[in-house]
């Protein structure tokens, strides 16, 4: 794994000391660590491509943690957020874990359960980034078909016999033999089995996005 697609995790505080000390612990326990002292200068630099989490202090005065995060999200940015602040404010927390936040620290934060959070949250973006990868990769392959060979894909995934498909569609059984193998190669199966698990993983994922 090169150090583009490695996890990073990225630290945005501009309280220097607590920035350094953050950067020290995570780079100690073996995480790839940038961090910056200016919430502009990480929006400048952070690459939304690269796997790993962001810690994010609230209190921020150039930009507040939260405000922060909600810029990544105008930026269709789905990276995994951790906040950490001085004072525990039920408001800004609750705000926090709507927007997506995965967890929300008071400082002083114990390492541990600072290190755990990292892990969780580095573990949920790939997990995510994997997800999301296949889903697309399913979808490039749905978008290949033609509306027949959809049509047909559909009442394969049903259970229908090809006899039964060529009545319901009012073709010779033939026909949708020749859609049907056309469907297995363009979604890169060889039983119906897998055909269904593809239409499901695709179903699935896109009922989570909406």
């Amino acid at each position: 794994m090169t150090s583009e697609t490695s996890p990073c995790v990225y630290i945005v505080d501009d309280d220097i000391p607590i920035l350094n000390a953050f950067s020290r612990l995570l780079e100690t326990a073996g995480y790839d660590v940038q961090a910056f002292s200016s919430p502009g200068d990480f929006l400048a630099k952070h690459d939304p491509d690269r796997p790993g989490c962001a810690l994010f202090d609230v209190g921020m005065e150039e930009l507040d943690g939260l405000s922060l995060q909600d810029r990544l999200l105008q930026a269709g940015i789905l990276r995994p957020v951790i906040f950490v602040t001085a004072q525990d404010n039920a408001r800004s927390g609750v705000r926090a874990m709507k927007a997506g936040a995965v967890d929300y620290l008071t400082k002083p934060v114990h390492e541990d359960v600072l290190l755990a959070a990292i892990a969780s949250a580095i573990e949920n973006d790939v997990t995510a980034r994997q997800t999301r990868s296949e889903a697309a990769e399913v979808t490039k392959r749905h978008d290949s078909l033609t509306a027949r060979e959809r049509e047909v894909m559909d009442l394969v995934v049903q259970g229908r016999l090809n006899k039964q498909i060529a009545h319901d569609l009012g073709v010779v059984e033939k026909t949708v033999k020749v859609h049907r193998a056309r469907v297995m190669e363009k979604m890169q199966v060889r039983s119906v089995a897998a055909l269904v698990h593809l239409v499901e993983h695709l179903t699935g994922y896109r009922k989570g996005k909406s």
